[in-house]
């Protein structure tokens, strides 16, 4: 976090991260070029390129929409969430090369200019099996770029998480038309079945954990508690907390998530202002709340993050009678500072 829209110095995670991260792309371009000049040594070598470059954007693309249900369902794999926008931006300069490479090696030759060569060369829009797949790649990139473009938080403040949200979830159909346009290109071009069979296996791990995520939580959107006569819900019993963690409640309109630290309980929305991230799987640091996904920090009594920073979540009420604990359904309004029970 920082106060302002300014470079800041990498810490020590981000410069590992991104270290390691470049460490795995020069790694897998050789190995793949590597086994490709053994398997075809006769292979064009503008077009290895283009086979290297389009193989790790497929693969940067799947780990890329892996890593969130992958949390969800393990929180220690949340060190690989911090910096996905690294991660993403590294996608869309690999897919970028393997585009570029693309274009000048099939429609540089032609009076016409790449992109016009790249919608003309071939026009059987109507056919599946010889439908133009690279048109589809066209497209894929992007909506890369825009997602790479506007990854800054600048672009999240001014155009308003909903629509940053929505445009940065355009990555699920951009996958889409990757998948048909490696798809088509293969049952074009290709008679070896491995690149299909590798295909499918990513799909299939997307997928899979997109659902069990999924399944997870509408088991939890399913447990909303019963509602007392005097607003408030059953959240569980005291002893059910972990220090300096949380669990959540649905009240049937929101997630709720519930703290405790050192026998105080807080509750507050479990709705992160940044970028809407899942306040209750995060933690409680030096006394203040911590989001999981890029840590935001908000302070248990009323919800502000602390100075100087402004963003701002709903608090709920907490009463805690016979060793049980009670949420109110409605949120005290913005910055209410309140009293936090406590276990005794």
């Amino acid at each position: 976090m920082s106060v302002k829209y300014r470079a800041i110095h990498w810490n020590p995670q981000k410069k590992n991260y991104d270290l390691l991260l470049l460490s795995l792309v020069v790694l897998f371009l050789i190995s793949f070029i590597s086994t490709s000049i053994f398997i075809h040594p006769n292979l064009d070598p503008v077009n290895l390129l283009i086979r290297a470059f389009g193989s790790l954007s497929i693969l940067l693309l799947h780990v890329v929409l892996i890593i969130g249900p992958l949390c969800r369902l393990f929180p220690s794999y949340l060190p690989l969430l911090y910096n996905r926008r690294h991660l993403g931006v590294t996608t869309f300069i690999t897919a970028a090369t393997h585009g570029m490479l693309s274009l000048i090696q099939f429609h540089g030759g032609g009076d016409s200019s790449l992109i016009v060569s790249l919608f003309t060369a071939n026009t059987q829009y109507g056919s599946l099996a010889q439908f133009p797949f690279q048109v589809l790649g066209f497209f894929a990139l992007l909506i890369l770029f825009f997602m790479a473009a506007t990854s800054h938080d600048f672009w999240l403040k001014n155009l308003g998480q909903n629509f940053w949200k929505r445009l940065h979830m355009l990555v699920y159909f951009a996958y889409l038309m990757v998948i048909m346009h490696v798809m088509l290109g293969v049952i074009q071009l290709e008679s070896s079945p491995i690149f299909i069979t590798f295909l499918i296996i990513g799909l299939l791990s997307v997928l899979s954990l997109h659902l069990l995520a999924s399944i997870r939580e509408i088991k939890l959107d399913r447990q909303i508690k019963t509602l007392k006569e005097d607003g408030y819900l059953y959240a569980g019993l005291c002893e059910q907390w972990e220090e300096g963690k949380a669990r959540i409640l649905n009240s049937g309109k929101e997630r709720i998530a519930i703290f405790r630290y050192q026998n105080h309980f807080s509750a507050i929305s479990n709705r992160c202002a940044h970028q809407g991230g899942p306040l209750g799987e995060g933690r409680i640091v030096d006394g203040v709340i911590t989001c999981p996904w890029h840590g935001y920090q908000y302070q248990m009594e009323d919800g502000c993050s602390p100075p100087p920073f402004n963003e701002k979540v709903p608090t709920f009420q907490v009463n805690i009678i016979a060793n049980k604990v009670f949420v109110n359904a409605v949120p005290l309004p913005i910055e209410t500072l309140s009293k936090l029970p406590q276990l005794k």
